[in-house]
């Protein structure tokens, strides 16, 4: 796996320390060649700046918002634009969401569905899934 994709409301936009535990995480991830993003059903526009920081920061590579990119999560689409934003096969990214239906249909376009519920949980799918090491 050489992409990881994951959703904002309901996962990034936890508590302070969740957040620090996400960047630290991108940071790992990053350090090992994998590329970030966050794909969000947000519409766009100036409210949608807290997400876009994710970027602006350097803590992911790109931001993709279904008001901007013309297509919404469950959509195969949205997971496709996601993939090429990263440069990778759909195939070889893993997409981390709060919604089943988002993580079904991720599954079903060939990516890896992460469910996401609670922070320590899904670091155990994704650190194994990309081989990293530490603490998050």
């Amino acid at each position: 796996m050489r992409g990881l994709i994951v959703d904002y409301v309901g996962v990034l936009d936890g508590t302070e320390d969740e957040k620090r535990r996400w960047r630290a995480l991108f940071a790992a991830v990053k350090a090992n060649g994998v590329s970030t993003a966050i794909l969000s059903n947000d519409p766009g526009g100036p409210d949608a700046e807290p997400i876009r920081e994710w970027e602006y920061r350097g803590t992911v590579d790109a931001v993709l918002l279904s008001g901007e990119i013309g297509v919404e999560k469950p959509a195969a689409g949205a997971f496709e634009i996601a993939a090429t934003a990263l440069e990778l096969p759909m195939n070889d990214c893993v997409m981390v969401d709060d919604n089943v239906l988002n993580v079904r249909a991720a599954i079903e376009a060939g990516l890896v569905g992460v469910l996401y519920s609670q922070f320590d949980r899904a670091m155990v799918e994704i650190i194994n899934l990309f081989g990293i090491e530490g603490e998050f």
